[in-house]
């Protein structure tokens, strides 16, 4: 496969001009992850210097990446920090935007209170309120890939506010809509739409990603480095107890049991916010069928290869692991929570680091 082509380029936030059409970085890192924004590091040499502060002004210019013309990643430049004589780069995608505004106006300018409200519909409006604020707008557009999730936030008896004087962070809303029970998950995406780069906030439900049946990761095929295999009995469980609402004698209770060979290991699950039994039978097992996976890799890197190319996953798929040394023999999926590019540089040829979680289940 042949040498990937990477450029970095900067526009302005607010007017989406073109500040730098190619910035020549160095030592560059990206890419995004599952419920967050993701990251980018690089480094502008000295004799380049002349581009900064107008080219990467923190707080005030976008950074993106394309690779091989198509648009990778995208985020807000927060630190530009001359150390000696390099002027090391720091952005977190869009959905870092939210730790810096806050709740001026009562329920987002009314769009609440919200009392049996779809949590896909809260994030959307915690990013229309304040991008409708002046100088806020992004130009994040945000996306319910599936029609919306199942999960309510807030009750009649206790509806989900968000008051003014309080000084919410909005983040810490679009963080409570995806907690919840039986929550969506988010991320982010960015693509050319003519000439304009744009920014997309996915969210979703049941899940991000799926599992995919046409990527393989194997040692000796295009393992890069020997990953770490985590054994540990401390997350493991056959059996798990499930406690839902209620209390005393009318608190609802679900148990999920497999008997396997091994000794009895138990997980109690708290959801008291569930007061229906088939939901909370489905946690259970979903919860059992995940602790069941004694092993996990959760990190490994990966080169360029047509048995998984670069750019060919994304955030939450599940993609099979083939990991043998002298330590280990180790077959399984595992969901892909986020993963960073690493670019060729001098020798170093082009990887890629998938951060990994025990695979996506229903409790099958």
């Amino acid at each position: 496969m042949g040498a990937a082509v990477y450029r970095y380029f900067t526009t302005h936030a607010l007017t989406g001009e073109i500040l730098a059409h190619d910035l020549p970085l160095a030592g560059v890192s990206f890419g995004p992850e599952l419920n967050g924004p993701g990251r980018m590091s690089g480094t502008l040499a000295p004799r380049f210097a002349h581009l900064a502060p107008a080219q990467a002004d923190a707080g005030s210019v976008l950074l993106w990446a394309e690779r091989n013309r198509k648009l990778m990643w995208g985020g807000l430049i927060w630190s530009a920090e001359p150390q000696d004589d390099e002027l090391p780069i720091e952005a977190s995608g869009f959905g870092s935007y939210p730790t810096r505004r806050y709740a001026l106006h009562d329920n987002l300018g009314g769009r609440g209170p919200y009392t049996g409200t779809d949590p896909c519909r809260v994030i959307a409006d915690t990013w229309a309120y304040l991008q409708e604020q002046p100088d806020g707008d992004l130009g994040v557009r945000v996306k319910v890939l599936s029609g919306g999730c199942p999960a309510r936030l807030g009750t009649a008896e206790q509806p989900y506010t968000i008051k003014s004087w309080e000084g919410t962070q909005l983040s810490s809303v679009i963080r409570d809509a995806t907690t919840i029970d039986n929550g969506p998950e988010w991320t982010e995406t960015v693509a050319w739409e003519g000439e304009q780069p744009t920014r997309t906030i996915a969210v979703t439900w049941p899940r991000l990603g799926t599992r995919r049946e046409d990527l393989w990761i194997a040692t000796g095929i295009n393992v890069a480095e020997k990953p770490k295999i985590v054994s540990s009995a401390d997350e493991y469980a056959q059996v798990v107890i499930a406690l839902g609402a209620g209390s005393g004698m009318t608190k609802i209770r679900a148990v999920d049991a497999v008997r396997n060979g091994r000794l009895r290991l138990e997980h109690v699950l708290d959801r008291p916010s569930v007061g229906h039994f088939p939901t909370l039978s489905a946690l259970a097992r979903t919860e059992r069928a995940r602790r069941q996976q004694p092993a996990l890799v959760e990190e490994i890197t990966v080169y360029d290869h047509p048995a998984a190319p670069i750019g060919s996953w994304q955030v939450g798929d599940d993609v099979w692991l083939s990991i043998h040394d002298q330590w280990a023999d180790y077959e399984g999926w595992a969901r892909i929570t986020g993963w960073t590019l690493h670019p060729p540089e001098g020798e170093q040829p082009e990887t890629a680091t998938l951060r990994l979680a025990r695979a996506y289940t229903t409790g099958a």
